[in-house]
Protein backbone atom coordinates (compact mmCIF):
# COMPACT_ATOMS: atom_id res chain seq x y z
CA UNK A 1 0.00 0.00 0.00
CA UNK A 2 2.81 2.39 0.86
CA UNK A 3 4.51 1.66 -2.46
CA UNK A 4 1.25 2.25 -4.35
CA UNK A 5 0.75 5.55 -2.55
CA UNK A 6 4.30 6.60 -3.44
CA UNK A 7 3.72 5.78 -7.12
CA UNK A 8 0.51 7.83 -7.10
CA UNK A 9 2.31 10.76 -5.49
CA UNK A 10 5.06 10.63 -8.13
CA UNK A 11 2.50 10.39 -10.94
CA UNK A 12 0.56 13.34 -9.57
CA UNK A 13 3.77 15.35 -9.35
CA UNK A 14 4.70 14.56 -12.94
CA UNK A 15 1.20 15.41 -14.16
CA UNK A 16 1.42 18.76 -12.37
CA UNK A 17 4.83 19.62 -13.74
CA UNK A 18 4.08 18.95 -17.40
CA UNK A 19 1.14 21.41 -17.79
CA UNK A 20 3.11 24.12 -15.98
CA UNK A 21 6.02 23.71 -18.39
CA UNK A 22 3.70 23.88 -21.40
CA UNK A 23 1.93 26.96 -20.06
CA UNK A 24 5.24 28.65 -19.23
CA UNK A 25 6.53 28.11 -22.77
CA UNK A 26 3.25 29.43 -24.20
CA UNK A 27 3.39 32.53 -22.00
CA UNK A 28 6.94 33.45 -23.03
CA UNK A 29 6.06 32.95 -26.69
CA UNK A 30 3.15 35.37 -26.27
CA UNK A 31 5.47 37.84 -24.53
CA UNK A 32 7.89 37.76 -27.48
CA UNK A 33 5.03 38.01 -30.00
CA UNK A 34 3.64 41.01 -28.12
CA UNK A 35 7.01 42.76 -28.18
CA UNK A 36 7.17 42.19 -31.94
CA UNK A 37 3.58 43.39 -32.29
CA UNK A 38 4.39 46.66 -30.53
CA UNK A 39 7.34 47.12 -32.89
CA UNK A 40 5.05 46.57 -35.87
CA UNK A 41 2.54 49.00 -34.38
CA UNK A 42 5.26 51.62 -34.06
CA UNK A 43 6.29 51.03 -37.68
CA UNK A 44 2.66 51.37 -38.72
CA UNK A 45 2.48 54.77 -37.04
CA UNK A 46 5.76 56.23 -38.33
CA UNK A 47 4.97 55.04 -41.86
CA UNK A 48 1.56 56.77 -41.73
CA UNK A 49 -0.10 53.40 -42.23
CA UNK A 50 -2.60 53.62 -39.35
CA UNK A 51 -5.47 54.22 -41.78
CA UNK A 52 -4.09 52.18 -44.67
CA UNK A 53 -7.00 49.80 -44.09
CA UNK A 54 -10.02 52.13 -44.02
CA UNK A 55 -12.35 49.58 -42.40
CA UNK A 56 -12.16 47.26 -39.39
CA UNK A 57 -11.74 44.39 -38.60
CA UNK A 58 -11.34 43.47 -42.28
CA UNK A 59 -9.15 45.41 -44.69
CA UNK A 60 -10.95 46.74 -47.75
CA UNK A 61 -13.68 44.28 -46.85
CA UNK A 62 -11.33 41.32 -47.28
CA UNK A 63 -9.29 39.09 -45.02
CA UNK A 64 -6.30 39.48 -47.37
CA UNK A 65 -6.54 42.61 -49.56
CA UNK A 66 -4.37 41.33 -52.40
CA UNK A 67 -5.24 44.03 -54.96
CA UNK A 68 -4.65 46.96 -52.60
CA UNK A 69 -1.54 45.49 -50.97
CA UNK A 70 1.45 47.81 -50.63
CA UNK A 71 3.89 48.48 -47.79
CA UNK A 72 1.49 50.62 -45.77
CA UNK A 73 -1.46 48.27 -46.23
CA UNK A 74 0.76 45.30 -45.40
CA UNK A 75 1.94 46.89 -42.13
CA UNK A 76 -1.59 47.64 -40.93
CA UNK A 77 -2.93 44.27 -42.13
CA UNK A 78 -0.06 42.30 -40.55
CA UNK A 79 -0.42 44.28 -37.32
CA UNK A 80 -4.04 43.14 -37.11
CA UNK A 81 -3.16 39.56 -38.03
CA UNK A 82 -0.47 39.34 -35.34
CA UNK A 83 -2.88 40.82 -32.79
CA UNK A 84 -5.51 38.23 -33.70
CA UNK A 85 -3.02 35.37 -33.32
CA UNK A 86 -2.00 36.70 -29.91
CA UNK A 87 -5.66 36.89 -28.92
CA UNK A 88 -6.20 33.24 -29.90
CA UNK A 89 -3.07 32.27 -27.96
CA UNK A 90 -4.36 34.02 -24.85
CA UNK A 91 -7.70 32.21 -25.18
CA UNK A 92 -5.72 28.95 -25.23
CA UNK A 93 -3.75 30.12 -22.19
CA UNK A 94 -6.93 30.84 -20.25
CA UNK A 95 -8.38 27.44 -21.17
CA UNK A 96 -5.25 25.58 -20.11
CA UNK A 97 -4.92 27.60 -16.90
CA UNK A 98 -8.43 26.79 -15.75
CA UNK A 99 -8.32 23.17 -16.92
CA UNK A 100 -5.12 22.44 -15.01
CA UNK A 101 -5.81 24.87 -12.15
CA UNK A 102 -5.44 22.15 -9.49
CA UNK A 103 -1.74 21.69 -10.29
CA UNK A 104 -0.87 25.34 -11.02
CA UNK A 105 -0.20 28.37 -8.80
CA UNK A 106 -3.51 29.55 -7.36
CA UNK A 107 -3.58 32.98 -8.99
CA UNK A 108 -2.59 31.85 -12.50
CA UNK A 109 -6.11 31.25 -13.90
CA UNK A 110 -7.20 34.69 -12.72
CA UNK A 111 -4.06 36.37 -14.05
CA UNK A 112 -4.55 34.75 -17.46
CA UNK A 113 -8.21 35.84 -17.41
CA UNK A 114 -7.06 39.40 -16.70
CA UNK A 115 -4.73 39.15 -19.70
CA UNK A 116 -7.66 38.05 -21.87
CA UNK A 117 -9.72 41.00 -20.64
CA UNK A 118 -6.89 43.33 -21.63
CA UNK A 119 -6.73 41.71 -25.07
CA UNK A 120 -10.46 42.25 -25.61
CA UNK A 121 -10.21 45.88 -24.48
CA UNK A 122 -7.18 46.32 -26.72
CA UNK A 123 -9.13 44.98 -29.67
CA UNK A 124 -11.88 47.52 -29.04
CA UNK A 125 -9.31 50.32 -28.88
CA UNK A 126 -7.71 49.02 -32.08
CA UNK A 127 -11.03 49.31 -33.87
CA UNK A 128 -11.60 52.80 -32.45
CA UNK A 129 -8.21 54.01 -33.68
CA UNK A 130 -9.50 53.38 -37.21
CA UNK A 131 -13.12 54.49 -36.84
CA UNK A 132 -12.07 57.63 -34.89
CA UNK A 133 -9.33 58.44 -37.43
CA UNK A 134 -6.30 57.99 -35.13
CA UNK A 135 -7.56 60.23 -32.34
CA UNK A 136 -4.51 60.88 -30.17
CA UNK A 137 -6.04 59.87 -26.81
CA UNK A 138 -7.25 56.54 -28.21
CA UNK A 139 -3.88 55.86 -29.86
CA UNK A 140 -2.08 56.61 -26.58
CA UNK A 141 -4.49 54.39 -24.63
CA UNK A 142 -3.91 51.66 -27.22
CA UNK A 143 -0.19 51.74 -26.44
CA UNK A 144 -0.81 51.92 -22.69
CA UNK A 145 -2.99 48.80 -22.68
CA UNK A 146 -0.48 46.99 -24.90
CA UNK A 147 2.29 47.71 -22.39
CA UNK A 148 0.04 46.67 -19.51
CA UNK A 149 -0.80 43.40 -21.29
CA UNK A 150 2.89 42.84 -22.02
CA UNK A 151 3.72 43.44 -18.35
CA UNK A 152 0.95 41.10 -17.18
CA UNK A 153 2.25 38.27 -19.35
CA UNK A 154 5.79 38.98 -18.15
CA UNK A 155 4.60 38.72 -14.54
CA UNK A 156 2.98 35.36 -15.30
CA UNK A 157 6.08 34.08 -17.09
CA UNK A 158 8.43 35.19 -14.31
CA UNK A 159 6.13 33.66 -11.68
CA UNK A 160 6.22 30.31 -13.49
CA UNK A 161 9.98 30.33 -14.13
CA UNK A 162 11.88 27.82 -11.94
CA UNK A 163 13.71 29.93 -9.39
CA UNK A 164 15.21 29.39 -5.95
CA UNK A 165 16.10 32.64 -4.26
CA UNK A 166 19.15 33.42 -2.15
CA UNK A 167 17.31 35.69 0.33
CA UNK A 168 19.73 38.54 -0.41
CA UNK A 169 17.53 41.03 -2.24
CA UNK A 170 16.89 43.55 0.54
CA UNK A 171 14.98 46.52 -0.90
CA UNK A 172 15.60 45.59 -4.53
CA UNK A 173 12.00 44.43 -5.19
CA UNK A 174 10.68 47.93 -4.39
CA UNK A 175 13.43 49.67 -6.33
CA UNK A 176 12.69 47.44 -9.32
CA UNK A 177 8.96 48.15 -9.04
CA UNK A 178 9.64 51.89 -8.89
CA UNK A 179 11.79 51.67 -12.00
CA UNK A 180 9.11 49.70 -13.86
CA UNK A 181 6.42 52.26 -12.96
CA UNK A 182 8.58 55.19 -14.10
CA UNK A 183 9.45 53.45 -17.39
CA UNK A 184 5.77 52.65 -18.00
CA UNK A 185 4.75 56.27 -17.41
CA UNK A 186 7.60 57.50 -19.59
CA UNK A 187 6.46 55.14 -22.35
CA UNK A 188 2.96 56.62 -22.12
CA UNK A 189 4.41 60.10 -22.45
CA UNK A 190 6.35 58.92 -25.48
CA UNK A 191 3.15 57.53 -26.96
CA UNK A 192 1.42 60.85 -26.39
CA UNK A 193 4.29 62.72 -28.07
CA UNK A 194 4.11 60.35 -31.03
CA UNK A 195 0.32 60.34 -31.40
CA UNK A 196 0.18 64.15 -31.37
CA UNK A 197 3.34 64.55 -33.49
CA UNK A 198 4.50 66.91 -30.76
CA UNK A 199 8.15 66.98 -31.85
CA UNK A 200 7.28 68.10 -35.37
CA UNK A 201 4.78 70.67 -34.14
CA UNK A 202 7.14 72.08 -31.52
CA UNK A 203 10.07 72.39 -33.91
CA UNK A 204 7.88 73.64 -36.75
CA UNK A 205 5.57 76.08 -34.98
CA UNK A 206 6.39 76.08 -31.26
CA UNK A 207 3.20 74.15 -30.51
CA UNK A 208 2.83 71.27 -28.04
CA UNK A 209 6.33 71.94 -26.70
CA UNK A 210 5.06 71.25 -23.17
CA UNK A 211 4.09 67.72 -24.25
CA UNK A 212 7.47 67.12 -25.84
CA UNK A 213 9.39 68.61 -22.91
CA UNK A 214 7.47 66.48 -20.41
CA UNK A 215 8.74 63.39 -22.22
CA UNK A 216 12.30 64.74 -22.23
CA UNK A 217 12.13 65.51 -18.50
CA UNK A 218 10.61 62.09 -17.83
CA UNK A 219 13.88 60.53 -18.92
CA UNK A 220 15.45 61.59 -15.61
CA UNK A 221 13.37 59.61 -13.07
CA UNK A 222 13.09 56.55 -15.32
CA UNK A 223 16.84 56.47 -15.94
CA UNK A 224 17.80 57.14 -12.32
CA UNK A 225 15.45 54.44 -11.02
CA UNK A 226 16.84 51.92 -13.50
CA UNK A 227 20.42 52.82 -12.67
CA UNK A 228 19.55 52.44 -8.98
CA UNK A 229 18.52 48.84 -9.72
CA UNK A 230 21.82 48.24 -11.51
CA UNK A 231 24.02 49.78 -8.81
CA UNK A 232 22.20 48.07 -5.95
CA UNK A 233 22.41 44.75 -7.77
CA UNK A 234 26.18 45.18 -8.18
CA UNK A 235 26.55 46.05 -4.51
CA UNK A 236 24.42 43.17 -3.20
CA UNK A 237 26.60 40.16 -2.37
CA UNK A 238 25.04 36.76 -2.91
CA UNK A 239 22.43 38.06 -5.35
CA UNK A 240 20.98 35.38 -7.59
CA UNK A 241 22.74 35.28 -11.01
CA UNK A 242 19.43 35.67 -12.85
CA UNK A 243 18.66 38.90 -10.98
CA UNK A 244 22.14 40.20 -11.61
CA UNK A 245 21.80 39.41 -15.31
CA UNK A 246 18.40 41.12 -15.54
CA UNK A 247 19.83 44.20 -13.80
CA UNK A 248 22.71 44.30 -16.29
CA UNK A 249 20.26 43.98 -19.18
CA UNK A 250 18.19 46.83 -17.77
CA UNK A 251 21.31 48.99 -17.49
CA UNK A 252 22.32 48.26 -21.08
CA UNK A 253 18.79 48.84 -22.38
CA UNK A 254 18.36 52.17 -20.58
CA UNK A 255 21.69 53.38 -22.00
CA UNK A 256 20.67 52.31 -25.50
CA UNK A 257 17.25 53.92 -25.03
CA UNK A 258 18.77 57.26 -24.09
CA UNK A 259 21.03 57.15 -27.14
CA UNK A 260 18.11 56.28 -29.42
CA UNK A 261 16.05 59.07 -27.90
CA UNK A 262 18.78 61.64 -28.53
CA UNK A 263 19.23 60.37 -32.09
CA UNK A 264 15.51 60.49 -32.91
CA UNK A 265 15.30 64.02 -31.49
CA UNK A 266 18.35 65.27 -33.39
CA UNK A 267 17.13 63.70 -36.63
CA UNK A 268 13.56 65.02 -36.11
CA UNK A 269 12.04 61.52 -36.44
CA UNK A 270 13.10 61.33 -40.08
CA UNK A 271 14.73 57.90 -39.65
CA UNK A 272 11.80 55.55 -39.12
CA UNK A 273 13.97 52.63 -37.98
CA UNK A 274 15.32 54.67 -35.07
CA UNK A 275 11.82 55.61 -33.92
CA UNK A 276 10.66 51.98 -34.07
CA UNK A 277 13.77 50.82 -32.20
CA UNK A 278 13.20 53.52 -29.56
CA UNK A 279 9.76 52.17 -28.72
CA UNK A 280 10.82 48.52 -28.92
CA UNK A 281 13.80 49.04 -26.59
CA UNK A 282 11.56 50.94 -24.17
CA UNK A 283 9.16 47.99 -24.05
CA UNK A 284 12.05 45.55 -23.59
CA UNK A 285 13.37 47.68 -20.72
CA UNK A 286 9.96 47.59 -19.08
CA UNK A 287 9.86 43.81 -19.47
CA UNK A 288 13.31 43.40 -17.91
CA UNK A 289 12.35 45.52 -14.89
CA UNK A 290 9.03 43.72 -14.44
CA UNK A 291 10.71 40.30 -14.58
CA UNK A 292 13.40 41.52 -12.16
CA UNK A 293 10.75 42.77 -9.73
CA UNK A 294 8.72 39.55 -9.78
CA UNK A 295 11.76 37.32 -9.22
CA UNK A 296 13.09 39.65 -6.51
CA UNK A 297 9.72 39.49 -4.74
CA UNK A 298 9.83 35.71 -4.94
CA UNK A 299 13.31 35.89 -3.46
CA UNK A 300 12.05 38.12 -0.63
CA UNK A 301 9.19 35.71 0.04
CA UNK A 302 11.77 32.94 0.40
CA UNK A 303 13.61 35.00 3.00
CA UNK A 304 10.43 35.39 5.07
CA UNK A 305 9.32 31.77 4.79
Amino acid sequence: MAELALHRKIATSLEGTHPEQRIRRLVWKIVIATLILMGIGSATRVMDAGLACPDWPLCYGQFVPEQQMNLQVFLEWFHRLDAALIGLSVIALVGLSWWYRRCLPRGLPWASTLALGLVVFQGVLGGLTVTELLRFDIVTAHLGIALLFFSTLTVIGAALTPYKGTAAVGKLPWVGLTGAVFVYLQSLLGGLVASRWALHQCLGGSQLCAVMNSHIMGVVPATLATLAVVVMAWRTPGLHPILRKLANWAGGLVGLQVLLGVATFQLHLHVEALTVAHQAVGAALLGALVAFTVLAMRDRATAWS
